[in-house]
């Protein structure tokens, strides 16, 4: 297939049957053509995936155990760091 720059491209897309129906009834709502809506979808698409190139995950940090100590479960987070300095002059 060569370049096309600029102008109409016609291609044919398989489409599922329920979906198809929905959108062309919501053309037909809104007062636009097929074509338009799945202008606006790809649009939407491309959009949002150019924009965030490849979608963030994040890294599982976890590790295996059981959990914190039984003596410092209770504990709030903020003890919890407290302890860790204890005898560190902090």
């Amino acid at each position: 297939m060569g370049t096309h720059i600029g102008g109409d491209m016609k291609t044919t897309l398989d489409i599922a049957d329920p979906l198809l129906d929905q959108a062309r009834k919501i053309a037909a709502r809104d007062g636009e053509t097929l074509r338009s809506l799945v202008e606006q979808g790809l649009r939407k698409v491309v959009a949002e995936r150019s924009a965030k190139g490849k979608p963030f995950k994040l890294r599982d940090g976890s590790f295996k155990g059981n959990g914190l100590r039984p003596e410092v479960a209770h504990l709030s987070m903020h003890e919890i760091i407290l302890m860790s300095y204890e005898d560190r002059g902090g």
